[in-house]
């Protein structure tokens, strides 16, 4: 069973690094593109399966901020000074 534990530990670091890639590549400035948001979101769907059986905080973590990226960030919108929403 060592091995096992030990594949399993060397997967969730990897886990880890992919998000940390994945977290920067997220940047509105790197996703401008209609293509490069599809390929974000995609990224974020495939991550969270593999997420999915992981027993580490960290891969959780990271998946959770991952899925951060895909809202739409909202924002106040003004008619001749006045809020509308």
């Amino acid at each position: 069973m060592g091995k096992l534990a030990t594949i399993d530990v060397a997967l969730d670091e990897m886990l880890v690094n992919l998000a940390a890639i994945v977290l920067r590549l997220s940047k509105p400035e790197m996703t401008r593109t209609p293509e490069a948001r599809r390929a974000l979101t995609q990224s974020v769907h495939q991550y969270a399966v593999c997420a999915a059986r992981s027993t580490d905080p960290r891969v959780h973590e990271m998946k959770t901020e991952l899925e951060k990226t895909l809202k739409p960030s909202l924002r106040i919108v003004a008619i001749d000074g006045v809020k509308v929403s």
